[in-house]
């Protein structure tokens, strides 16, 4: 039995297995239909978090194979609080073919994955977001065939997102750097982990300040809202650092003219990217966001057997 909790936590063959899986299932969607390869299989979808993406596209992932899904808000369960994680995830191992969480602790995912009996997939926690990097890399495939020399930027805070971006560019090939204010920047061990996996591939990783030299020669441009759910307090204080970090027609034309932009949303327009580049030609955000479904479904089939 496998889990799907970190990008670290696979091989750079099996990222491209799961990847090369998405590729097909998603052709095969828009051409006929998938084949019910989880037929009579359920998906738990444990939320802590609200979400408009994660929710519908698990939900659409596993109708769209044959299966279904089971959609448990934070007050059915109340995780760690009502009841035990250990409890919880027991129990929803009698009753389930996989779980999905959706948490704000890691910890918390850990110890659903600990005591399960079925497969564990991590739908966001605060230290990483493993399924949204593998859309992101199946949007990049499918703009430029391949992965490998490309180089990514990401502009603006080093949260969970930035960490999967990371470990995700350093199992497939792609030069990563983060442009982030000062004590902003990805976690010490997230990026020694990311470093250490990058010497298999010889990526190179770079952590700046400045915006605008981090994108020269980027082929992909990445942001996220500088402000995450949990951090509100930290509001006023980041809205006075960020905006030299907001992905703007400036900033772009100092990268690859033939660069993509990606966000994994939802989108503040106006603070960390603008309406003229979120809505841009070199927009990819919602073919991204559409990619989220194909990526989930090529996971939830490698994992659910």
């Amino acid at each position: 039995m496998q889990h799907f909790i970190s990008i670290a936590d696979y091989s750079s063959t099996e990222l491209k297995d799961i990847l090369g899986l998405a590729v097909r299932l998603k052709d095969e969607w828009k051409q006929d239909g998938n084949q019910p390869l989880l037929e009579n299989k359920v998906l738990a979808m444990v939320f802590q978090k609200p979400s408009l993406r994660t929710r519908v596209s698990f939900d659409m992932a596993m109708r769209h194979v044959g299966g279904d899904a089971l959609y448990l808000s934070p007050n059915e369960i109340g995780l760690g609080k009502r009841e035990s994680i250990a409890d919880v995830s027991r129990v929803l191992s009698g009753y389930v073919d996989g779980i999905m969480a959706r948490v704000f602790e890691h910890e918390h995912i850990l110890q659903l994955a600990h005591y399960a009996s079925v497969p564990v997939i991590n739908g966001l926690s605060d230290y990483n977001h493993p399924c949204q990097a593998m859309a992101d890399m199946l949007t990049i495939y499918e703009r430029f065939s391949d992965w490998s020399g490309l180089n990514l930027t990401y502009i603006g805070d080093g949260n969970n997102v930035a960490v999967s971006l990371a470990f995700a560019c350093a199992r497939l090939g792609l030069n990563f750097t983060i442009a982030a204010p000062m004590g902003y920047d990805i976690p010490v061990e997230a990026w020694m982990r990311a470093e250490e996996m990058a010497k298999d591939t010889s990526v190179r990783l770079r952590k700046l300040q400045d915006p605008y030299e981090a994108v020269r020669g980027a082929q992909v441009i990445y942001t996220d809202t500088w402000i995450s759910m949990g951090q509100e307090a930290e509001a006023e204080k980041r809205r006075q650092l960020f905006p030299p970090y907001q992905v703007n027609a400036k900033l772009l034309a100092e990268a690859d003219p033939k660069a993509i932009v990606l966000h994994c949303l939802p989108a503040h327009r106006g603070e960390e990217i603008t309406n003229e580049v979120a809505d841009g030609p070199q927009s990819a955000i919602f073919q991204q966001a559409e990619n989220r479904m194909h990526a989930e479904k090529a996971i939830l089939v490698t994992l659910i057997k």
